[in-house]
């Protein structure tokens, strides 16, 4: 079972199952650049405050597709 967190870093969440489903969940909220330097040292919290999305409801859809 996934277990993405809002505290865990980006890179760390697409890494934790299903990485093409963790992806597009992130790309279709306008995270696109997955592979910069921000997803490296940015949480899925900060992520979401910045691109204004509720995170509770962006980890519910991550942990969904990690299993997926």
């Amino acid at each position: 079972m996934a277990n993405i967190t809002k505290d865990m870093l980006i890179g760390d969440a697409i890494r934790e199952g299903n990485a093409q489903a963790i992806a597009e969940v992130l790309m279709s909220v306008g995270m696109h650049c997955l592979g910069c330097a921000l997803a490296r040292g940015e949480t899925v919290g900060e992520a979401a405050a910045v691109h204004g999305v509720d995170v509770d409801e962006l980890v519910r859809r991550l942990n969904e597709a990690a299993e997926s």
